[in-house]
């Protein structure tokens, strides 16, 4: 059987450091979607939606192939905390975050273009953060140090901002750095590519 080019419908440099910890030969597409939220769309489902229209976004000008999309929601007390952009902003979800619980909704989409094959598989993982109290001067060192301006909830759990943390409660430790390699094994192997 041949093996089917696999493609990651992201530019994040962490989705793509992620997927090489089970694959060694895949590509990456820029998938180009609108991530505005729709009208009363949980956390989950946005989620699950953005990481579907990535993929089918890219899998549409492809042939024989795998894709694979993955978008993560964080959310504190029913409001999304999107990627900060500023050092301010970051600064301003880590404060409301202190002492409170953020839960990540981590999604992956794998859409199928070789005929005959199951056309989309999707997952979703919850993690729950629970931050420690933080002063301002630790918020303010953890922004100037680390700089966590792309990243969904304003902290990099890979790095520094572990220490931010009380608890981290998942089944899958990498869906909180944007890709739930645990789901994603799966659902290759389901598609019949050999992990491991």
């Amino acid at each position: 059987m041949i093996t089917p080019r696999i493609i990651l419908a992201s530019t994040s440099r962490y989705r793509a450091e992620l997927l090489g910890r089970l694959l060694t030969d895949f590509e990456r597409r820029s998938p180009g979607t609108d991530e505005a939220p729709l009208p009363d769309e949980t956390p989950g489902e946005r989620a699950l939606r953005l990481a579907v229209a990535k993929a089918e976004a890219v899998a549409a000008a492809e042939s024989g192939a795998l894709v694979i999309g993955s978008d993560q929601v964080a959310e504190l007390d029913g409001r999304v905390l999107d990627k900060p952009g500023t050092a301010e902003v970051a600064r301003a979800q880590l404060a409301a975050s202190s002492g409170r619980d953020v839960y990540f909704q981590t999604a992956v989409c794998l859409v199928d273009t070789r005929p005959g094959h199951q056309r989309i598989a999707t997952a979703l993982d919850q993690t729950r953060v629970g931050f420690r109290l933080l002063a301002t001067e630790e918020i303010a060192r953890y922004v100037e140090r680390e700089s966590p301006l792309d990243c969904a909830g304003s902290f990099k759990c890979e790095g520094l901002g572990i220490s931010l943390f009380e608890r981290i409660e998942t089944d899958d430790p990498t869906a909180l750095v944007g890709l739930p390699l645990i789901a994603l094994a799966r659902l290759l192997r389901n598609a019949g590519i050999a992990i491991p």
